[in-house]
């Protein structure tokens, strides 16, 4: 239904110039349109109306498995940084082959550190991902949570992967030497 073209068609064309993640909304809702558009190429498809929140979160599962930088292992869903190792699927994280046990907040920074990894991330950031909520600079909820995932992650091992970077965040990755 757009000018033109309908959105079959334009998936179609999309299709022959590359691998570009495809999200189809649209107002037809019947079964084998749905069943179309996925077969057609679309990764996924969601019919009007729709709830804003399901929206993100299609949207965001679509940049986590077509972004190759957040993935290692596109098959398993595997996670890596060093001998740190996040299981998306199974919900499992493990360094050096060994469990570790986190709560699922815990769970959730590992996971925004580990997709972001490399990249400095202010507490703002975090607070706004992980908690979904507005930062207020009175409270140390972002200190409190990175303080314990340390403890967890990095506490028994000789190399430290969270690191702190002075007035602005935090960043994970490995490094050679402790400055």
């Amino acid at each position: 239904m757009l000018p033109g073209m309908d959105g079959f068609q334009l998936l179609r064309e999309l299709r022959k110039q590359g691998r570009v993640p495809v999200l189809m909304l649209s107002a037809r809702d019947r079964v084998e349109d749905r069943v179309r558009g996925l077969e057609d190429g679309a990764d996924d498809y969601l019919p009007k109306p729709f709830s804003l929140t399901e929206l993100m979160a299609r949207i965001f599962a679509l940049v986590r498995r077509n972004d190759p930088a957040n993935l290692t292992d596109s098959h398993t869903n595997i996670v890596r940084v060093a001998d740190l190792e996040l299981d998306l699927l199974r919900r499992r994280v493990y360094r050096n082959e060994q469990p570790i046990n986190l709560t699922v907040k815990e769970f959730a920074l590992l996971q925004l550190f580990m997709r972001k990894r490399g990249q400095v991330l202010s507490r703002q950031t975090l607070a706004e991902q992980v908690w979904d909520i507005n930062f207020n600079n009175n409270t140390n909820v972002v200190e409190a949570a990175v303080r314990r995932l340390r403890a967890k992650v990095d506490g028994p091992f000789e190399n430290k992967l969270i690191h702190t970077v002075r007035g602005m965040g935090y960043v994970i990755e490995a490094r050679d030497a402790e400055c």
